[in-house]
């Protein structure tokens, strides 16, 4: 289309040109120099009309490589945006994933320290209860009469040597005396039993604290069997003896079937 209007315009030019040379209108030398100008002019016209067709055909044959290439970046542009926005997408979910693990972090950080403050809390306690034991002494024991059988009655009254140890923690009974001595000064619990097979005949037997008679527990056996038992808790000071005594006239008896003890523990220091 615009070589068409170029043709036409050129053709416009030449037709100017020859319509001036037949007018007649000038003469001799100036209408030489005249037709040399116009010439010129038809000649500088017609390169400048050449010259705008060379640059459109120019600007036409460069203009469709230029639209690819834009096409192709745009193309390209479009899908670097796709590739962009599933990166963003990624990173969010990505980024929730490591909030998530920082809160699992830090709960479990938190229950580590609920941990560590109750360990140690338990650790305390024990090495408070380690203090405690060290400085109470464990005292307990536990003791049979004798495997001879019957003993007594006698004129006078005799104190009983438990001499069957089963227990004796502290050592703080003597099967040799019988005799218990207080290692601490504290609250004890004592229990005994005695037991006697003979008929018509008196058992029993008295619980000592120092020289004093606490109680006196007896039967009189008038079937086959007999037994008595007691219990007492004692405040003792350091020191103080606890023992048992047959009575004159009484009599009991033991076997290998431990029927007549002796018992003892601390309960609590003081």
């Amino acid at each position: 289309m615009r070589s068409a209007a170029v043709f036409l315009a050129l053709l416009l030019c030449l037709q100017w040109t020859w319509a001036q040379g037949e007018s007649g209108e000038v003469t001799g030398t100036d209408t030489e120099t005249e037709g040399g100008n116009r010439q010129e002019e038809v000649q500088f016209e017609i390169q400048s009309v050449g010259a705008a067709h060379d640059q459109s055909s120019s600007q036409t044959n460069i203009s469709p490589d230029i639209w690819a290439e834009l096409k192709e970046l745009r193309d390209m542009a479009i899908k670097h945006r796709s590739k962009i926005e599933k990166l963003e997408q990624e990173n969010a979910v990505l980024e929730s994933r490591v909030n998530t693990s920082e809160n699992l972090v830090a709960e479990l950080r938190r229950e580590n320290m609920v941990l560590e403050t109750r360990m140690s809390s338990s650790e305390n306690e024990v090495a408070e209860l380690k203090r405690e034991n060290a400085d109470h002494p464990k005292v307990a024991f536990s003791a049979g009469l004798t495997d001879a059988g019957h003993v007594g009655p006698f004129n006078t009254e005799i104190t009983l040597k438990f001499s069957k140890v089963f227990t004796n923690i502290g050592q703080a009974y003597s099967p040799t005396t019988g005799i218990f001595t207080a290692p601490v000064r504290g609250v004890y619990n004592f229990r005994f039993t005695v037991w006697n097979n003979r008929t018509t005949a008196w058992m029993g037997a008295y619980l000592y604290h120092n020289e004093k008679r606490m109680t006196y527990s007896f039967d009189l056996n008038d079937n086959r069997f007999v037994s008595v038992s007691n219990a007492l808790i004692l405040q003792l000071e350091k020191g103080d003896v606890v023992y048992m005594a047959l009575p004159s006239g009484h009599g009991v008896f033991d076997d290998s079937h431990n029927r007549t003890i002796f018992s003892g523990f601390l309960l609590f220091a003081l």
